[in-house]
């Protein structure tokens, strides 16, 4: 298999943190994995026979992302000394592109995957009349693939309305051993001076326009002001905003992004999470909360609507909404019986998303695309 990926670690978000999970599963049943995806400054990486990386720049407008060039000649000539069985095409930029070029012209089975919601983006980044555009660039893309995946069910139907064939929900697994309640460290809570009886309140993300950053601000400082010293305020994340961040509010401690280990640590010692964006094809964040025994405050939209049940393992707020963020907040801060109830809730959901479930079900389509024989029938329509 060849998975190709314009976003890889070092860098930390949702692609890359599935890719890692695709090559261990993919490994650890035996198959032979290949990877072109970028290098990174201060990363330094050795090219291998089964591992590609191309050199990358920032990207001016958020140097946290970075482009490499599809060096199209290169790629050919490392996918042709693999010769895989079938490709992953993980994201839609130069890579992608390369990849996806390279399967059509080889004949070899294109499985592609939707992330990111790169139209929604338009708006939030003030783009907005690119969005028709960008939609079509999309549609483009994928549509040669035999299967594109994603991660939720909202954006599935939204791709099939669109003109995309044939699209299946996957990648919303969640580690459930890593993510767990007994991860809850006094320690963590010591570092980021919670006391025992405060309440610790976090948000864990990419601090960008996207995630709505300012309404989160806003309603934090609202519920502050009515909670007092009862709450504490954390933030696992950078991104363009952090200065923001910092000016609005001094008062929250803000971590940075962290290792696997260190964030499983800071949900389980955490109270509750709130995670007001609206672009969330899966919102795995919310899941891993979940799976860490937290309950969750989210925008009611995308992702969040599909893992979030309002009551049972957390709170949905209407999408942009400070006031009715910062109410949910404090109503679940002072009201200890049913913060603990959604708890519970909130780890049994996240049960049923059990990553190992999913990892199997990529496996059985990947066999049958290249035609190996397989356990048992897939419906690609799930």
């Amino acid at each position: 298999m060849a998975l190709i990926t314009d976003t890889f670690v070092p860098q930390v978000n949702g692609v890359s943190t599935v890719l890692q999970r695709m090559t261990t599963a993919l490994s650890t049943a035996g198959h032979h994995v290949a990877m072109v995806a970028p290098r990174y400054p201060d990363h330094p990486s050795t090219d291998t026979a089964q591992r590609l990386r191309i050199p990358s720049v920032a990207f001016p407008p958020y140097p946290d992302i970075r482009l490499s060039a599809p060096l199209l000649g290169r790629i050919d000539r490392f996918l042709d000394a693999v010769s895989p069985d079938l490709l992953h095409v993980a994201t839609e930029g130069p890579l992608g592109f390369a990849g996806r070029r390279y399967a059509l012209r080889r004949r070899r089975p294109l499985v592609t995957s939707f992330h990111t919601d790169f139209p929604r983006y338009c708006r939030d980044y003030g783009v907005g009349a690119l969005e028709p555009l960008v939609w079509r660039w999309l549609a483009w893309f994928h549509g040669p693939a035999a299967v594109t995946q994603t991660p939720g069910e909202h954006t599935r139907d939204l791709l099939r309305s669109r003109g995309f064939g044939t699209v299946m929900v996957w990648g919303r697994g969640v580690d459930v051993q890593l993510f767990h309640p007994q991860h809850r460290s006094a320690a963590v809570r010591r570092r980021l001076n919670v006391r025992d009886d405060q309440l610790m309140i976090i948000h864990v993300g990419r601090l960008a326009p996207e995630k709505n950053i300012p309404i989160l601000l806003d309603a934090w400082e609202a519920a502050r002001e009515s909670l007092g010293d009862r709450a504490v305020f954390v933030i696992a994340g950078d991104g363009p905003m952090h200065a923001l961040v910092r000016e609005r509010a001094p008062w929250a401690a803000v971590t940075g992004f962290l290792r696997r280990v260190d964030l499983a640590a800071l949900y389980a010692s955490a109270d509750l999470c709130v995670l007001p964006s609206t672009t969330e094809t899966c919102g795995l964040v919310a899941l891993e909360a979940m799976a860490s025994g937290l309950p969750v405050i989210a925008a009611n939209a995308g992702g969040f609507a599909e893992s979030v049940r309002d009551g049972e393992n957390g709170l949905l707020v209407p999408p942009r909404d400070t006031r009715a963020t910062a109410a949910a907040i404090i109503q679940l801060a002072l009201e200890d019986h049913r913060r603990q109830e959604m708890r519970t809730g909130a780890r049994r959901w996240a049960e049923q998303r059990d990553l190992r479930i999913e990892d199997q079900q990529l496996i059985d389509l990947y066999h049958q695309l290249i035609g190996s024989p397989r356990r048992a029938p897939l419906c690609l329509a799930v």
